[in-house]
């Protein structure tokens, strides 16, 4: 590669976004497309880790979408496994007619032998106070004995009167929850998972978080199975070498030239500190949003600059844990071990205020696959901090000593059992919905679009929540508008529209 080379495409991050781009314009026929990745490792925020062979994912999500593009697209990227006790295919297929939309039509399902997707239960609960209650929710009446009668009836007055009176202007997160739900379950239900996610009241939240909220929280029936790459999946990043694509890890854009309406070049600067100069007739940057507004910044209008400099992010700092055994609070202490789990959750919510954590993943549930050693529990604890906070800023040890507090006090394992701990800090998790930047986003947005030929796409990317799913349909709106020789972003703006707007995406900001 020379100094200033000319390319087709450079896509700037690997993550679900980056990834899915890379692939499609490979099968498009494109040639030269670069993807240029600042990390060792493939798949961004939907990235797995090892730690000394048992893996990790950060935030993991069930590969479920109601987008057919997006389940045709994991499939074939990896097959459907068939579970060791199913039997035969067919007989599997007409005995479960409900996991038609995951296993696809007529597909060959391989054994776990090899790399697969696995077939899994999908099962969480909420923890308040010293209250759990299962997602979803258990019927009305239960839940109504569950919280008191009480409770129970403020919460029925609540809903009536939320919809015969709703809040409007409906301005903040709290006016978005209370309108749907009451204020009681609001208090009780919705307000802690959010404040503890996002650090502030719900009054500073913009309504636009709702979504995301309740597809955390949703109280109406998820898919009670899933598919999961048995050990975390590179396939994506495979499939794109293989057809031609160039993957640059361990590189970072740092420099972003423009001249007009258009892209002229980027710089590109590898782990040694060696600078290239590409020249690339298509940029797609699914990179924090914040991120490329800085490398940017002496192109922008300086108001432009100011907004794009100054949006705000989530980070997740994730502990993760190894056991020897895990205590279940609602039934009798038993081990760990091959087929059998002490907890049968995938993801605990934790609404408790008393506790620091948000979230335990109990991997074995996601993938037993990912663990080294079956007669061991491998957990991750997910915390939510900014990076100007305390807790992200805490040391390694620290971190793993309130991680195995917590553990004991929510009755899951004692501190005894742990058998050994990591922690890992992930960035720019999420795209926050407040403050100043977010106000004045639609123009930064509008700006940004009208460079024919830059492209963003990816949670990050456009700063919009959401799921790997819109993430990957994204990233396809950007592809096509690339190959049929269009400027016009509206479509990616506005990919996702056959997802659940309140149980699968987040609203993108206007």
């Amino acid at each position: 590669m020379s100094s200033d080379d000319s390319v087709d495409t450079i896509i700037i991050g690997a993550g679900p976004a980056g990834l899915t781009a890379g692939v499609e314009l490979v099968r498009a026929g494109r040639k030269d497309v670069i993807l240029v990745e600042a990390s060792a490792h493939m798949g961004g925020l939907a990235r797995t880790l090892d730690y000394k062979g048992n893996r990790i994912d950060i935030g993991p999500e069930a590969f479920v979408s109601e987008s057919a593009w997006v389940m045709n697209w994991w499939r074939g990227m990896l097959p459907v496994a068939l579970p060791p006790d199913a039997g035969d295919e067919k007989t599997f297929r007409r005995d479960r007619p409900g996991t038609w939309p995951l296993l696809g039509p007529g597909a060959p399902m391989p054994t776990e032998a090899g790399d697969a997707l696995l077939l899994r239960q999908r099962r969480s609960h909420v923890r308040f106070d010293d209250l759990a209650v299962d997602l979803p929710p258990p019927p009305r009446a239960q839940l109504a004995r569950m919280l008191g009668p009480g409770a129970s009836a403020r919460a029925a007055l609540d809903v009536t009167r939320a919809r015969l009176w709703p809040i409007r202007p409906e301005r903040s997160l709290a006016d978005y929850l209370v309108n749907r739900y009451g204020r009681t379950l609001y208090l009780r239900f919705f307000k802690p998972h959010a404040e503890k996610w996002w650090g502030l009241p719900c009054e500073e939240i913009a309504a636009a978080c709702g979504p995301t909220c309740i597809a955390e929280l949703s109280p109406t029936a998820p898919v009670d199975t899933m598919l999961y790459p048995k050990r975390g999946s590179d396939a994506a990043a495979k499939r794109f070498e293989a057809g031609g694509g160039r993957i640059l890890r361990r590189t970072r854009l740092v420099g972003v030239e423009r001249e007009g309406d258009r892209i002229v070049g980027v710089s590109i600067e590898a782990q040694l500190g060696a600078v290239l100069r590409l020249a690339p007739k298509n940029l797609i940057s699914t990179i924090p949003l914040k991120d490329l507004a800085v490398i940017m910044q002496a192109d922008l209008p300086d108001f432009i600059g100011s907004i794009g400099t100054q949006l705000q992010y989530r980070a997740i700092v994730c502990v993760g844990v190894l056991y020897r055994r895990l205590r279940n609070p609602r039934a009798a202490e038993v081990e760990v071990g091959p087929g059998m789990q002490p907890v049968d959750d995938c993801t605990i919510h934790v609404q408790d205020v008393r506790l620091k954590v948000a979230r335990v993943q109990i991997v074995n549930n996601w993938s037993p696959h990912m663990v080294a050693d079956p007669g061991t529990a491998w957990l991750g604890l997910e915390y939510f901090a900014r990076e100007d906070e305390g807790l992200w800023s805490m040391s390694d040890a620290a971190l793993k000593a309130l991680a195995l507090r917590e553990m004991h006090k929510l009755g899951l394992a004692d501190e005894a059992d742990a058998l050994d701990a990591t922690v890992l800090r992930v960035p720019k998790a999420a795209p926050a919905y407040y403050g100043y930047a977010y106000e004045h986003f639609a123009d930064l947005r509008a700006h940004l679009d009208g460079i024919r030929n830059l492209w963003l796409a990816g949670r990050n990317g456009m700063h919009r929540q959401g799921r790997q799913d819109l993430a990957m349909l994204t990233a396809r709106r950007a592809v096509e508008a690339i190959v049929a020789g269009r400027s016009d972003k509206s479509a990616i703006w506005n990919a996702g529209s056959e997802l659940d707007p309140e149980g699968r995406t987040g609203k993108a900001p206007s």
